[in-house]
């Protein structure tokens, strides 16, 4: 029995329908670099360095993923950055939101264990175990945790699109990108952004719920009031 054979597409063979079709790509890639585009302009007055980054109650550091139960070098870059500013005093708190969806994966206290031993006090430490993607960490930032100003830590790749959807879910935001080694992570991580960067401009818009909203939680109004 033959198998059938595929048929391959035809490009167009008249000059017209050629011209249709680059303009058809043409118009594909800009639609896709839109969301992109906005994210660079709506944040380009909010990004700073560990230097010149206002003196904020607050800092979110937003989970990268473990290692053997350990933060990740990413992960462990941006906590590095928040101890700094902690010790620097440009900040009074951290608060860590990642993914603990299962028992055997928590973010959140492998980054509190991490800070505690780079001498931020256990105190000043708010951890959230809800926070499963970037908007989510946002939202529960504002509504859950009554965050309304904070610096947002992450690598320069995910920086933008956290200031970005901080913003709009009312949380005033400055943003600090770490630097990263260029290697494959990074290069995914900066490819995945153009897609998430779609994903983030439907946040924007629709402003849906978080995964998992909950009860209020007073950790953030206790630990500033302890650093008082």
């Amino acid at each position: 029995m033959r198998r059938p054979r595929l048929r391959r597409p035809r490009l167009p063979r008249t000059r017209a329908g050629q011209r249709r079709l680059v303009q058809a790509v043409m118009a594909v890639c800009v639609l896709a670099l839109l969301p992109a585009t906005w994210l660079y302009v709506v944040t380009g007055d909010r990004l700073r360095t560990t230097a010149d980054v206002p003196r904020t109650e607050v800092a979110v550091v937003f989970g990268a993923g473990l290692w053997d139960g350990e933060p990740s070098p990413y992960l462990a870059n941006r906590l590095n950055a928040a101890a700094e500013l902690y010790h620097a005093g440009r900040i009074k708190v951290v608060l860590v939101t990642g993914d603990n969806s299962r028992k055997d994966y928590d973010e959140p206290d492998a980054m509190r264990a991490y800070l505690t031993r780079h001498g931020v006090p256990d105190s000043r430490i708010v951890s959230d175990y809800a926070g499963f993607d970037t908007w989510d960490s946002c939202v529960r930032a504002k509504k859950i945790f009554g965050v309304d100003r904070a610096v947002l830590i992450s690598q320069g790749f995910h920086i933008r699109r956290a200031v970005a959807l901080c913003q709009a879910a009312g949380v005033t935001s400055y943003g600090v990108g770490v630097d990263a080694k260029h290697d494959v992570t990074w290069y995914y991580g900066g490819t995945r952004e153009i897609f998430a960067a779609g994903k983030a401009a439907l946040d924007v818009v629709f402003h849906p719920d978080p995964r998992f909203l909950g009860p209020k939680e007073p950790g953030v109004t206790r630990a500033l009031a302890s650093a008082r």
